[in-house]
C-alpha cells in the first residue's frame, strides 16, 4: 500500500475508550497513533449538560495506571472535573492523539487495513474503533414527531434550565439521562416540567452508585463468559441512579411521570386516555446507538445490524477491536472505570497478532 502514513495500529476515538487503549499499547510497546474528531481533549464529556455530575467518586473514576484527583467540595466529579483529567490523563501518559481529525472509512487492503481521514490516509495492520455513541443520538418514531411545532431537542442538545425559563417541558425518556433532566429542570422552579416514560420509574436503592454497578456488571460478564446462568445483571437492581438532585426532586414530589403520550400535536401531545397538554419543547433522552459508520465499508453488520465479537475483536476481521460501546465489548466498558480490562485485553490480543 502506498501513499499515507503507516503505523502498526490506529485507535479512533480519543475520549475515554481510546486513551485507555493507548495507555496498554503504550505499555506493550506497540507503534500506534490515535486519531480524534474533538479539537481538543475531553471526548463528549465537553458537551453533556452543565449540572451532570458521576454516578461514583473520582477514585472509583479512573483510566488505568492513574487515579482521578478528588474535585473539592465534591463527592462526585462534575463533567469539568473529567474533562480536565482526561486532557491531564492524555498529556502524562504522553499519548500520540491528532486532535481535529475525522475518520471517513476503513478499508481493506491486502494485510493491512487503510484508514481514510479528512486529513490524508493511514494504514495499519490493525484498528481500534472507540468512537463511542455521543455522537449518534437515537430518536424514536413517535407519530406527529414532524408535526409538532415547538423545540425538539435530544440529551445531546440540552445545556440548562435557564434556556427554558417559563415554559412547559415534556422529558421523554425513563433512564438516567431522563431522570437527571427532569430533575434539572423540575428544581429550577420556573419551568413547568413533563416526564413521560414507558414504564414506571425504577430507582436504584439510594445508598447504590457506580461502585455497586460496575461490580454487579462484571459479575454478570464473568458468569455469563464461565457458562454459568445469567446473574440479572445490573437491570435486575433497577433503572435510575438516585443521585443527590434526582433524590431532592423525587423526594419532594417535582418529579412525577406519566405513562408515555401516543402521539405528538401541533403544539403538545396526546396522552393515552386522549387528553392533551399543550409544551414548548421536548427533550429525547431515548439514548444512542454506537458510531460505526466509519467500517461500513468492511461489511461487518449481520442481518439485525450487529457485529458479531469475540470479547472486544470483531469475528469476521480478527484485526478490528471494539471499545466503549456497551456490554457487548466488555462489562461497564462505557464507563470510566470499566474501559480498563476490555482495553487491556484489546492491547495485549493485537500484540500477539502484531507478533505472530
Amino acid at each position: 500500500m502506498t501513499g499515507g502514513q503507516h503505523t502498526q495500529v490506529v485507535v479512533i476515538g480519543g475520549g475515554q475508550s481510546g486513551l485507555a487503549a493507548g495507555y496498554h499499547l503504550r505499555r506493550l510497546g506497540v507503534d500506534f497513533v490515535i486519531l480524534d474528531a474533538q479539537s481538543t481533549p475531553g471526548g463528549a464529556w465537553q458537551h453533556t449538560w452543565d449540572s451532570l455530575h458521576l454516578f461514583s467518586p473520582a477514585a472509583y473514576s479512573s483510566l488505568p495506571g492513574r487515579l482521578m484527583p478528588a474535585q473539592p467540595g465534591e463527592e462526585y466529579p462534575d463533567a469539568g472535573h473529567v474533562v480536565d483529567y482526561l486532557a491531564d490523563y492524555e498529556k502524562r501518559s504522553d499519548l500520540p492523539v491528532q486532535h481535529g481529525v475525522h475518520v471517513n472509512a476503513v478499508h481493506r487492503g491486502g494485510d493491512r487495513l487503510r484508514v481514510e481521514t479528512d486529513a490524508g490516509n493511514w494504514s495499519a495492520r490493525a484498528l481500534i474503533s472507540a468512537t463511542g455513541t455521543w455522537s449518534r443520538p437515537f430518536l424514536p418514531a413517535v407519530p406527529g414527531r414532524g408535526v409538532f411545532t415547538g423545540r425538539q431537542l435530544h440529551t445531546v442538545d440540552y445545556r440548562c434550565p435557564a434556556d427554558f425559563a417559563g415554559q412547559r417541558v415534556i422529558v421523554v425518556g425513563g433512564g438516567n439521562s431522563g431522570a437527571q433532566i427532569a430533575a434539572d429542570l423540575a428544581l429550577a422552579g420556573d419551568v413547568k416540567v413533563t416526564w413521560a416514560i414507558q414504564r414506571p420509574p425504577r430507582f436504584l436503592a439510594d445508598d447504590i452508585d457506580g461502585r455497586v454497578l460496575f461490580d454487579v456488571a462484571t459479575a454478570r460478564r464473568r458468569a455469563l463468559d464461565t457458562g454459568h446462568g445469567d446473574t440479572g445483571g445490573v437491570a435486575s437492581l433497577g433503572d435510575i441512579v438516585a443521585v443527590p438532585p434526582v433524590r431532592a426532586a423525587r423526594d419532594t414530589g417535582l418529579l412525577n411521570a406519566k405513562p408515555m403520550f401516543t402521539r405528538l400535536t401541533t403544539n403538545g401531545v396526546q396522552w393515552p386516555d386522549g387528553s392533551r397538554d399543550e409544551a414548548d419543547a421536548v427533550i429525547w433522552c431515548t439514548g444512542f446507538r454506537p458510531a460505526l459508520a466509519h467500517l461500513a465499508p468492511l461489511g461487518l453488520r449481520g442481518p439485525r445490524g450487529h457485529i458479531p465479537t469475540a470479547g472486544t475483536r470483531a469475528v469476521a476481521e480478527p484485526r478490528l477491536h471494539f471499545l466503549g460501546y456497551g456490554d457487548w465489548t466488555g462489562p461497564a466498558s462505557a464507563t470510566l472505570i470499566g474501559v480498563g480490562r476490555p482495553a487491556r485485553d484489546a492491547a495485549r490480543d493485537i500484540a500477539q497478532l502484531l507478533s505472530s
